[in-house]
């Protein structure tokens, strides 16, 4: 057997099949760069949002400094930040608590 602290996979959780994958949060931020209206325009043509649901969330950015905009499972949220970076947003994705 080997030692826990030389076993990379010591603390590696392992899920069961029928365990649903954990969600992740995928976080705008505010930036004094972009326009409210830039940002709304994004989340509409990343996520599909209506326009309504869209401003709702810019707003929230704009105010509170940071919105979650969408939960899902990790890769999704990797590439939603991946694209919400390409259009020059800052994004970043957490763990769902």
């Amino acid at each position: 057997m080997l030692d826990p602290v030389l076993d990379p996979f010591a603390d590696v959780a392992i899920r069961s099949a029928d365990e649903p994958d954990p969600v992740w949060l995928v976080v705008v931020w505010d930036d004094p760069v972009n326009l409210m209206s830039y940002v709304t325009l994004v989340l509409r043509r990343v996520f599909g949002y209506p326009r309504e649901r869209a401003e709702e969330l810019m707003l929230r950015v704009h105010h509170e400094g940071r919105a979650v905009v969408a939960e899902e499972p990790r890769e999704q949220a990797e590439l939603h930040v991946a694209q919400l970076h390409g259009y020059g947003l800052q994004a970043t994705i957490e763990r769902d608590v």
